[in-house]
């Protein structure tokens, strides 16, 4: 047995020495073939080599087709890779920016709706919480709104926050002032690094109270957009906004629709408000009396201003829009009136009152044209007039328009009134971006 196995081991022993001999010869002593040619690229005019075939005498490489398989692989998957860093920087760059909108005032709902054509859930008006979202330029923008949303009852979701205000009366800035406060405190925390603030301003412009705020005051507030003809409109940080249309009383959202466009209208012309006392609407009210005008337009007239609608009312307000060419717009406490904005959604000419009203409204660095300095900057196409004795005028000369001409001027306003909105949400995006995005200057 013992012999067996000494046998076994010797025959294992100079098995491995003669495996070791030739493995030593063929690695030092073996004369070398040269390696077969690997075949020749397309130049970078798609001309082939010289020759397509292995030359006589050459190695064949049976692994030649795999090699390849594997090196086109690897350049698909690099491919794939570079493409898909290239989509991440794309998406990246495209997404520069994340803002929050804070709607506390009925003027965020025409920014978000009406300018940026955002969706709010739920739809319900009444509801205690809305929200929505949409990607717009470099920015991904989010906007609450809604009794519940108060300070410190709702997740900080943005470094950067644009605050929606109302100034307009004593009451309404000390609500404004307890969000200004808290986003003071956010800035201070490090939690948000950024505030804008869109204010429904005071209708006589008196609004020193936010000075302060502004950054360029020594506040944390970068920029301003404000409502009105407010002489501290500078184009740099505080930017005129436009008041929009009546949010607060659920002016909807008006598609414009082919009938609005080229149907007849039964009325030369409306006015559904309010008559003050010792007021220029108390004369538009006895010139329309003269010759009959008012059996021409839809006139409904009352001696108190009203803060909420009936159904009825508000029915009625939409259906003298649709049905009359012209919109009579007289002054109120500002020249500046929801029914300009109103009129225009549903193609009917605003007539305006082109006078200034008492208070601190007024030209500015940048504009000389108040009154309706934003209006007129970007070519409003309204009938401006400086007093109520010129509109038998612009009656008579109605009467005497084609439903074609009519037609026309309705194209003109309504495309006018949806690039004027465009040119809204562009210039606040892009303000926001270049005053909230790092500077690539050195």
């Amino acid at each position: 047995m013992r012999g067996a196995r000494r046998r076994l081991c010797s025959a294992l022993i100079l098995a491995y020495g003669l495996f070791s001999l030739y493995a030593a010869y063929t690695v030092f002593l073996r004369p070398r073939r040269s390696p077969a040619p690997r075949p020749p690229h397309r130049d970078r005019r798609g001309q082939r080599g010289f020759t397509n075939h292995v030359a006589l005498g050459n190695e064949w490489n049976p692994w030649e087709e795999d090699e390849k398989n594997e090196l086109a692989a690897s350049q698909q998957r690099y491919e794939a890779n570079l493409k898909m860093i290239k989509y991440a920087r794309s998406r990246l760059e495209q997404t520069s920016l994340r803002v929050q909108i804070w709607g506390k005032a009925a003027i965020g709902l025409y920014l978000w709706q009406h300018i940026f054509g955002g969706h709010l859930e739920p739809a319900d008006v009444t509801a205690q919480w809305r929200e929505g979202s949409q990607k717009a330029g470099k920015t991904y923008f989010s906007f609450l709104t809604g009794p519940s949303v108060v300070p410190g009852y709702f997740s900080v979701e943005a470094e950067h926050v644009v605050l929606v205000l109302n100034g307009r009366e004593q009451a309404k800035v000390a609500a404004a002032t307890q969000w200004l406060h808290y986003a003071q405190t956010l800035i201070q925390t490090h939690k948000i690094r950024h505030v804008a603030v869109v204010l429904l301003g005071n209708e006589q412009c008196k609004n020193g109270w936010i000075q302060p705020y502004l950054k360029r005051n020594g506040g944390f507030v970068n920029l301003l957009f404000i409502t009105y003809d407010y002489a501290f409109v500078n184009e740099e940080d505080i930017f005129q906004w436009p008041l929009g249309v009546a949010t607060y009383r659920n002016f909807p959202v008006v598609e414009p629709s082919w009938s609005m466009l080229h149907d007849p209208r039964s009325y030369l012309c409306n006015f559904l408000g309010t008559v003050y006392k010792n007021s220029s609407r108390e004369t538009l009210m006895e010139i329309l009396k003269q010759d009959g005008l008012d059996k021409l337009c839809w006139i409904a007239a009352r001696e108190q201003w009203q803060p909420q609608e009936t159904n009825e009312s508000f029915k009625n307000y939409q259906d003298a829009l649709l049905q009359s060419d012209l919109t009579l717009c007289p002054v109120g406490i500002n020249t500046e009136c929801y029914r300009i904005y109103e009129a225009c959604s549903y193609g009917s000419l605003p007539v305006i009152e082109d006078v200034m009203t008492p208070g601190d409204c007024g030209n500015s660095s940048m504009y000389h044209s108040a009154p309706l300095q934003l209006l007129k900057t970007m070519g409003a196409p309204f009938i401006f007039i400086k007093n109520w004795n010129e509109l038998p005028a612009v009656l008579e000369k109605e009467k005497k328009m084609s439903l074609q001409e009519k037609i026309q001027r309705r194209r003109k306003l309504l495309e006018w009134y949806q690039n004027f909105k465009a040119w809204m949400k562009q210039k606040f995006i892009i303000t926001l971006e270049n005053s909230f995005l790092p500077s690539d200057k050195g």
